[in-house]
């Protein structure tokens, strides 16, 4: 049966503005990262993007090594949006990065010009689109002049590639060099993807002021702390199909501690208290600071999807709920 969007899914969430700019974005985004490769049943991964469309979600997140294996994230979301979404192009925000390894030869990393505008041309065959909406450079490559780099976004805008350009994983400083580079060429950094979470609060030490400053708007990722701050875990144990017990390069047994446990127990109490789940309670606090535009998150099932877009169904947190928050929302919590 063909896709018919629900008629009233633009009634469902409340629009943030991306920085200094005309560009809306819902609260949660799509993160397609983890679970849209080849391991995972296409069928389902259309579930998942059908019901986040439906419920007011625009914005769909990939990088070009996103999978496994690489590039198959983009190549399914393409599948998925030629036969239910392109005629909803305009109604839809496609991001994509490339900045980390993707293919072989020393062509396929880092922040060169070559390595930036092909990674983009291999992307847009793969989405079969004929611009992505914002293109961000992944990570900071030291080995490359930053001049470079800001070059290759710039010239993604001028050549109608991408309408936007963003970074990820940038500290203050380089980030603020970027902004001031790319306005060399009257192209403005749009968006800044930096990790965040009740347990990784990095940014909070110097990030926020740089990104008012030049206007730019944050889209943070891993706010649910690679499933940490969910239910998963609560009870001590690992359960098998988690990512902890698996071969998960972000997350380990060994995470799974004495100290966690009693922080994010306590923090559970305090999120039954407003009626919400752990994972609800993490996601509103990091949407608390009006500097950050989308929360990130990916989706195994509609029904994870839907949990945790329950988070915006409870009012703002209170000065007081945040202070309780604050003795358990301690950064180093987690690795990620």
């Amino acid at each position: 049966m063909s896709y018919v969007a629900a008629s009233d899914r633009y009634s469902v969430l409340d629009y943030r503005r991306t920085g200094r700019s005309g560009l809306l974005l819902p609260p949660i985004s799509l993160a397609l990262w983890q679970n849209f490769g080849d391991a995972r049943s296409l069928e389902v991964q259309r579930a998942i993007v059908r019901r986040a469309f439906d419920r007011g979600i625009t914005h769909f997140d990939l990088a070009n090594n996103y999978g496994p294996p690489p590039g198959s994230a983009e190549e399914n979301f393409g599948r998925i949006f030629a036969d239910d979404l392109r005629q909803h192009r305009d109604e839809i925000v496609v991001s994509t990065k490339a900045g980390y390894p993707m293919g072989l030869g020393p062509y396929g990393d880092g922040g060169s010009r070559k390595y930036l505008l092909s990674s983009l041309d291999a992307t847009l065959s793969r989405l079969g689109l004929g611009y992505v909406d914002s293109f961000n450079h992944h990570r900071p490559d030291p080995e490359t002049p930053l001049e470079e780099t800001a070059g290759a976004l710039a010239s993604a805008v001028t050549s109608g590639r991408a309408l936007y350009v963003g970074i990820s994983n940038y500290d203050p400083v380089r980030t603020a060099a970027m902004a001031a580079a790319l306005a060399e060429h009257r192209v403005p950094l749009l968006i800044h993807q930096p990790r965040y979470s009740m347990f990784d609060r990095h940014i909070e030490d110097g990030l926020f002021p740089v990104l008012e400053q030049h206007g730019i708007g944050a889209i943070v990722f891993s706010p649910l702390a690679q499933g940490l701050l969910t239910d998963r875990y609560l009870g001590g144990g690992l359960p098998a199909d988690s990512r902890a017990a698996s071969s998960s390069p972000f997350l380990s047994a060994g995470d799974i501690t004495e100290t966690y446990l009693t922080r994010a127990r306590a923090l559970q109490r305090l999120a039954q208290q407003r009626g919400q789940t752990l994972a609800q309670l993490a996601l509103a606090w990091v949407l608390r600071n009006p500097v950050i535009t989308s929360a990130l998150i990916g989706a195994s099932s509609v029904a994870q999807l839907d949990q945790n877009l329950g988070a915006l169904e409870a009012p703002p947190l209170s000065d007081e709920e945040l202070t309780a928050i604050e003795p358990h929302a301690v950064h180093g919590t987690a690795a990620r």
